[in-house]
């Protein structure tokens, strides 16, 4: 049987979770770690390595260079700075050049070592740095992706369990869009284990009080969930300086559906090509990821508010790639 291997360019703080996520659930044989700088990457990959020995499989957790990708499975590109929220950096965008300067290096070595695996990447701004890379690599559409609002939407779904007290794991619910501040909530899809919540909450005005008679009513109680969800990455960023474990956990997730062929749904940040009404953007919606990598879009039934606000999200990223494309 053949090992799997996932590589890992940038072996910060993200990086490093993602690798601890994934070989604490057993999903590859060997994980590849490349960074300039040759010193961190091999101290992360020893300190993983020494985890692994209380695993119940064995893995391989080195410092490798570009020819590693060779025969690599799986690709995560991990590169660039996080937002510096001293220097007043409170979008994920503000990051675009920098990272682009990143990929710029990194572009034609990953051309140049014959990797044809999948790439998922969660270098920010993820969505359009995602698009950069696909259209600087050639890459096939299908087989480049982003977590993009994976990690949103599990956000969503705790902050919807807090308002409610329906445990997080039976809600359904996606944030839409950009890993970013246009990201929004399409409400009229949440479920609780197929139930709308918004069925629920008009049968029993009285349990969601809270919601019901927020000032502004209901739309400004759903707004306020939302909004404690897409803050959470910055309240996390600026309480101890970066985001790891819930970012970790999603890229295993979907580095899961992936090398398990699971057809599972996710959302992921792919090009929307028609969809969504919707030309030539990376942007978050569920879609079916296995071992091809997207397999398949799943387009939701929006209200006319929610088109709009998706509608503004995708321009806000095509603007910003247009960007990333002049830089």
């Amino acid at each position: 049987m053949g090992k799997r291997r996932i590589v890992f360019i940038g072996a910060g703080h993200v990086g490093s979770h993602g690798g601890y996520s994934i070989i604490s659930q057993g999903l590859a044989e060997e994980v590849v770690y490349i960074d300039v700088d040759q010193k961190k990457a091999e101290a992360q990959a020893l300190d993983l390595q020494d985890s692994s020995t209380y695993l119940d499989w064995d893995v391989k957790v080195y410092a490798g260079d570009y020819k590693d990708l060779k025969d690599a499975d799986i690709l995560i590109v991990s590169a660039g700075p996080l937002p510096d929220m001293a220097a007043g950096q409170n979008d994920r965008q503000e990051t675009l050049g920098a990272t682009v300067e990143i990929l710029k290096d990194i572009i034609p070595k990953i051309k140049a070592s014959g990797f044809n695996g999948i790439i998922v990447n969660i270098s920010n701004p993820a969505d359009v740095v995602t698009h950069y890379l696909q259209a600087k690599l050639g890459w096939n559409p299908k087989r480049i992706l982003s977590t993009s609002t994976t990690l949103d939407s599990a956000r969503v779904r705790r902050a919807i369990s807090e308002a409610t007290g329906y445990s997080q794991k039976s809600i359904r619910a996606y944030a839409l869009g950009e890993h970013g501040e246009s990201q929004f909530v399409p409400w009229s899809n949440v479920t609780i284990e197929g139930k709308k919540l918004l069925e629920l909450i008009e049968e029993q005005p009285e349990r969601f009080s809270k919601l019901v008679n927020a000032e502004g009513g209901l739309e400004q109680g759903l707004e306020a969930i939302a909004v404690r969800a897409k803050s959470a990455g910055w309240t996390i960023l600026g309480g101890k300086g970066s985001t790891e474990f819930g970012i970790g956990a999603s890229i295993a997730n979907v580095v899961r559906a992936i090398l398990g062929d699971e057809n599972r749904i996710l959302p992921v940040s792919t090009l929307l090509q028609g969809e969504y009404e919707q030309q030539d953007v990376f942007a978050s919606v569920p879609c079916r990821v296995n071992s091809s990598g997207v397999a398949e879009i799943l387009e939701l039934s929006l209200t006319e508010n929610e088109k709009k606000k998706f509608k503004a999200s995708c321009d806000s990223m095509k603007k910003n790639y247009d960007k990333a494309l002049s830089l």
